[in-house]
């Protein structure tokens, strides 16, 4: 019986344990009770400063915000923003030790907004992620671009895009790739 507890508990601290040391910012993140985002709205000008999670579990209400904020702000279309990108944004706040805003350049894309903006630009993909609410563009108040992508990047999480002209740092949450 007393190698049984020993073992369980070996086996309890390794399922603690083996998480911090494969992702210690992702497993502090989840072990946080509360995980609170800040955007700024650069084509709308509207903010929101929101708890999306609490113990353990995102807040419905929150979501439904966060995807209003992030809809497509040319047609007014508003979809599911996938919570995992959430997840990434707090996470590379946190590496980054910043308190500050994300400024949202581009969230939901409806199709005929991609379509147009394909239409003007190489750099928009025709798949792209934006269009399943999987990807946002944004800068990080108070920390410079590269320094963002950087951290974004360390994550190994997703995709990092870098757009050093337009001074924004491109996030999703597809297969991990760099641009």
């Amino acid at each position: 019986m007393e190698e049984m507890r020993s073992r369980r508990g070996l086996l309890q601290a390794a399922g603690i344990l083996l998480p911090l040391a494969l992702s210690p910012v992702r497993a502090l993140a989840r072990l946080r009770p509360t995980r609170e985002l800040r955007f700024f709205h650069t084509h709308t000008s509207e903010s929101l400063r929101i708890v999306y999670a609490e113990n353990g579990s995102y807040v419905p209400e929150a979501l439904d915000e966060i995807n209003h904020l992030l809809r497509d702000f040319r047609s007014g279309d508003v979809h599911v923003i996938d919570p995992r990108l959430l997840d990434i944004l707090h996470e590379v706040r946190q590496v980054t030790g910043s308190t500050g805003q994300f400024e949202v350049i581009s969230g939901f894309r409806s199709p005929a907004t991609n379509d147009m903006l394909r239409s003007q630009s190489s750099g928009v993909a025709q798949h792209s992620l934006h269009l399943q609410g999987q990807a946002v563009d944004v800068r990080l108040d108070g920390v410079p671009t590269g320094h963002l992508r950087r951290a974004a990047l360390s994550l190994a999480q997703g995709g990092v895009g870098y757009y050093p002209s337009s001074d924004f740092v491109h996030l999703d949450t597809g297969r991990i790739r760099a641009w």
